[in-house]
């Protein structure tokens, strides 16, 4: 098995690999019935709080539903861009290539959605759907606590080598 792969981008990968058919379905059912797909059990919080706090209308309602479709099938494609980078090694080695970014984009947008979610299902009582974004959100938020205080890998290849020649008061911002 390859050396390079880090414990977050593996954590990111299974990660995606629940995340972006899951997501996806239910991106999917909203925008082809936007009042049914909102009442189901993935989005049942987010459409009893809009409901009955909110009291929108029925066009509103429908907005609301393809906007938070929008919000699902972004963090679908932050999680297919993540794997994309992930899955060739050139992007994989390269400290520049922004798979890190593109994963830590996913958990953001992923953690806001199942907060407000979980947020949304225990006001309505939803008990089945506030365990459902709970889990949801721990999975976004371990993923970003190991990214947050993994190491990078170390470089022993690439470590210049210490010229003795060199007298340690001279340094070369001082130089003209």
């Amino acid at each position: 098995m390859s050396s390079n792969w880090r414990i977050s981008s593996f954590n990111g990968a299974l990660l995606a690999a629940y995340f972006i058919p899951v997501w996806t379905i239910i991106a999917f059912s909203i925008m082809v019935s936007p009042i049914h797909g909102l009442y189901e059990r993935p989005s049942v919080s987010i459409a009893l709080y809009a409901s009955d706090h909110l009291h929108l209308a029925k066009m509103a309602t429908v907005r609301l539903a393809w906007l938070l479709a929008l919000a699902r099938i972004t963090v679908v494609a932050f999680f297919v861009l993540f794997l994309a980078m992930a899955a060739f090694a050139p992007f994989r080695k390269s400290r520049a290539s922004g798979i890190d970014e593109a994963l830590a984009v996913a958990l953001c947008l992923g953690s806001v959605l199942s907060f407000a979610s979980m947020m949304m299902a225990s006001k309505v009582g939803e008990i089945e759907a506030l365990r459902m974004h709970a889990a949801e959100l721990l999975m976004l938020l371990g993923t970003a606590i190991v990214m947050l205080f993994e190491t990078s890998p170390k470089r022993t290849a690439e470590a210049p080598a210490i010229e003795a020649d060199v007298p340690a008061t001279e340094l070369s911002l001082q130089q003209p």
